[in-house]
C-alpha cells in the first residue's frame, strides 16, 4: 500500500491534508467549502459524540432539536450577536423551482419568494431564546438544560478539512437560570467538562482560559475556553462555553416570576464543540506514517492479522482472542482478507491509527505466543497467549497515558514566559507554541500585535503556566502600560 504521506517538515498543511485523505477520513464535496465525513471518520466522530453526550446527561442537560431555519429579524434582536455573524451568513429567499422555459433544467421560480428570507443557523442562540420564552414562566421551570447535535453553516472563504468548514457538526447547549451565580457556574463547568473531555479521551492537553473583550463569542458577557498546541507550534481553539448574561432573554422577553412573584429576566449560557475536534486529534497524535489514535477514541482498538493466511487453527485461536477482549470492553477487528497480503494489511492499519496489531502465524501457534505492534512506538514485542486479554487492555492504557504525556510535554516546552517585545517576536516567529506575555488590555494592543506577528490572544489562562512568576508592576509587552492581564498569545488556526 503506498503511502505517499508528505513529511511534517516538509509541508505541515499538506502532511494534514494526506492524513485525512490517506486515513479514509473525509473527502471534498461538489458544495464549495463543503466535506464529506467518510465511514471512518464519522465513527471517530461517533466515538466523540457518544463520550461527550454521556458527561452532559450526567451534568443534568437533555437533548432536543430545533429548526435549521432562522427567519432573518431574529437574528436583529441581538445587534452584537447579529453583528458577529452576519458576514458568514447563508440566505434562503424563494421557496421553490420551476422548469426553465429554455429547457436548461431549473431554475428558481420569480413568484416563489419568501415574504421574509430564511438564515441557514450559524448557531441557535436566535430561534431557541425564542422558543424558550414559551418554554419559561416561572422559577418552577428554571434551571433549563438543553443541548442540541446539529449541523451549522458559516459561510468560509478559505476552508480546511474539520478545522474549518462552510457546513459542520457540533453539539451547541443553551441553559436558561434564575441568577447570574447559576449561569456563571453552569458556564465554568461546561468548560470543565469539555477539558476532562480532551485530555482523558483525545490525550490532548488544554490550557482553560477566559477570552479578552475583543475574542469574545458574538452577544456574550464572558466566554471560556480550551486551547490546545498542535505540533507545528499553532495553537487551536478546541471548545467554548459563554456566560450570555441577560442579553438574549432581553431581546426575546424571556422572563419568569421568581419565589416572592416578581418577574425577572432569566440568565443565560450556550457552549459547543465541533467536528474541529476531529482536526484538533489529526493534528496533536499524528506522524508520517498516518493517523494516530489514543485508545479511548479509537473505532477500532485492536486489528488481529493471520499469517501469512487465515485457517481453521487461527480462526479459533483467533476468535478466543475476540472474545475475551471483547468481553473487557475492547473493540477488535480480525483482518482475514485473503486478497491482501500482511504487509499491505500492516501499512493500512498502521494509516488508520489502530493502537494495537497483533500478527499469528504458525510458529506463533507452536510458541504459545503472539506478535504486539503499538502504532503510538511503533514498538513490537511478543505477548503469550495465556492471559493476553488483560495483557493488552493494560498496553491500551499505557498507550493512552504515554500519547498524553507526549502532547503534555510538548504544551509545557511550547510554552514560553517572555518579559519583553524582542523575546515575543521570538517566540511567535522562530519558536513557535504560546508566549505568556502582559498586556495592557486595550483592543488596539490586541490588533497590533497580531498585526505585527500574526499571534492572536488565546486566552487568559485560569490556572498561570508553570514557571510564571508574579511581577511586581507588569509592564505590556508592547506598549510598556501598565498591565491589565497576562495573556496567552499565538499564532492559531
Amino acid at each position: 500500500m503506498a503511502k505517499e504521506i508528505t513529511a511534517q517538515q516538509e509541508d505541515y498543511s499538506q502532511w494534514y491534508l494526506d492524513i485525512v485523505k490517506k486515513a479514509n477520513l473525509a473527502a471534498n464535496s461538489k458544495v464549495r467549502g463543503c466535506m464529506v465525513i467518510k465511514p471512518y471518520g464519522y465513527a471517530v466522530w461517533e466515538k466523540m459524540r457518544d463520550d461527550l453526550d454521556r458527561r452532559f446527561k450526567e451534568t443534568g442537560h437533555q437533548n432536543a432539536y430545533f429548526p435549521l431555519l432562522i427567519p432573518k429579524s431574529f437574528l436583529s434582536k441581538e445587534a452584537e450577536h447579529v453583528e458577529g455573524f452576519a458576514k458568514e451568513c447563508a440566505v434562503v429567499t424563494h421557496h421553490r423551482l420551476m422548469n426553465d422555459p429554455d429547457g436548461q433544467g431549473v431554475v428558481v421560480d420569480p413568484d416563489a419568494k419568501l415574504e421574509e428570507e430564511l438564515i441557514i443557523r450559524p448557531t441557535s442562540e436566535t430561534i431557541i431564546w425564542d422558543t424558550y420564552r414559551d418554554w419559561i414562566s416561572s422559577y418552577r421551570d428554571l434551571p433549563l438544560l438543553i443541548n442540541q447535535w446539529a449541523n451549522v453553516m458559516r459561510w468560509e472563504m478559505r476552508t480546511r478539512f474539520f478545522l474549518r468548514t462552510a457546513e459542520f457538526l457540533w453539539q451547541e447547549g443553551h441553559t436558561a437560570h434564575a441568577s447570574q451565580e447559576e449561569a456563571v457556574a453552569e458556564a465554568r463547568q461546561m468548560l470543565e467538562v469539555y477539558a476532562s473531555f480532551a485530555e482523558e479521551i483525545l490525550a490532548m492537553p488544554v490550557y482553560k482560559g477566559e477570552k479578552t473583550a475583543y475574542e469574545r463569542f458574538a452577544g456574550a458577557e464572558d466566554t471560556y475556553t480550551i486551547e490546545a498546541l498542535m505540533q507545528d507550534g499553532k495553537a487551536l481553539q478546541a471548545g467554548t462555553s459563554h456566560f450570555l448574561g441577560q442579553n438574549f432573554a432581553k431581546a426575546f422577553d424571556v422572563k419568569y416570576l421568581n419565589e416572592k412573584n416578581k418577574e425577572e429576566y432569566v440568565w443565560a449560557t450556550s457552549w459547543g464543540v465541533s467536528t474541529r475536534l476531529m482536526g484538533a486529534l489529526i493534528m496533536t497524535h499524528s506522524d508520517d506514517e498516518g493517523l494516530v489514535l489514543p485508545p479511548r477514541i479509537a473505532p477500532t482498538q485492536v486489528v488481529i492479522i493471520p499469517i501469512p493466511k487465515p485457517n481453521e487453527e487461527i480462526d479459533a485461536v483467533v476468535a478466543k482472542i475476540m472474545e475475551e477482549l471483547k468481553a473487557l470492553g475492547i473493540s477488535v477487528k480480525y483482518d482475514n482478507d485473503r486478497k491482501r497480503r500482511p504487509g499491505f494489511k500492516f501499512a493500512e492499519h498502521e494509516m488508520h491509527g489502530i493502537p494495537v496489531r497483533l500478527a499469528l502465524g504458525k510458529r506463533d501457534l507452536a510458541n504459545g505466543q503472539i506478535e504486539v505492534a503499538r502504532r503510538d512506538t511503533k514498538e513490537k514485542m511478543s505477548y503469550p497467549l495465556e492471559g493476553l486479554a488483560e495483557n493488552i487492555k493494560n498496553l491500551l492504557e499505557e498507550i493512552q497515558s504515554n500519547l498524553f504525556n507526549q502532547a503534555k510535554a510538548r504544551l509545557d516546552q511550547g510554552t514560553h514566559i517572555v518579559n519583553n517585545w524582542e523575546e515575543f517576536v521570538d517566540v511567535i516567529e522562530n519558536k513557535g507554541g504560546f508566549a505568556y506575555a502582559y498586556w495592557d488590555g486595550t483592543t488596539e494592543t490586541e490588533l497590533k500585535i497580531k498585526e505585527l506577528t500574526g499571534a492572536t490572544s488565546r486566552c487568559i489562562p485560569l490556572e498561570t503556566p508553570t514557571g510564571a512568576e508574579e511581577v511586581a508592576e507588569p509592564k505590556c509587552v508592547l506598549t510598556g502600560a501598565p498591565a491589565k492581564a497576562r495573556v496567552l498569545f499565538a499564532k492559531a488556526y
